[in-house]
């Protein structure tokens, strides 16, 4: 290749393709130095977050709770599907009559 060429195709990669991440990295470096700085919680909006975060595990937990309930639920539904019926006499507790 001539070396001309290759200054030539050197400079169009650095002006279509630097050029632009430089810009962007400059543009993006620029809008975080102005951007302000969120102001420290003071005390009581930090033992109301606290509270909150608190509460919110409470309330997961809980719920873990009627999950577990429900598929505990569900699974003893299902299981009574599959067992063979047992005989009249042993459902109550009795003797079956006899003819």
């Amino acid at each position: 290749m001539d070396p001309d060429a290759v200054a030539a195709l050197g400079a169009v990669f650095m002006i279509f393709v630097l050029a632009p991440i430089a810009f962007a990295a400059a543009r993006m470096m620029w809008k975080r130095s102005s951007r302000p700085v969120a102001a420290p919680l003071n005390d009581d909006a930090s033992r109301r977050l606290e509270r909150l975060e608190q509460g919110m595990d409470a309330i997961a937990i809980e719920i873990e709770r009627v999950s577990e309930g429900q598929r505990f639920v569900t699974k003893v539904l299902a299981e009574r599907g599959t067992t063979p019926a047992l005989p009249d006499g042993a459902r109550t507790g009795g003797s079956a009559p006899r003819h």
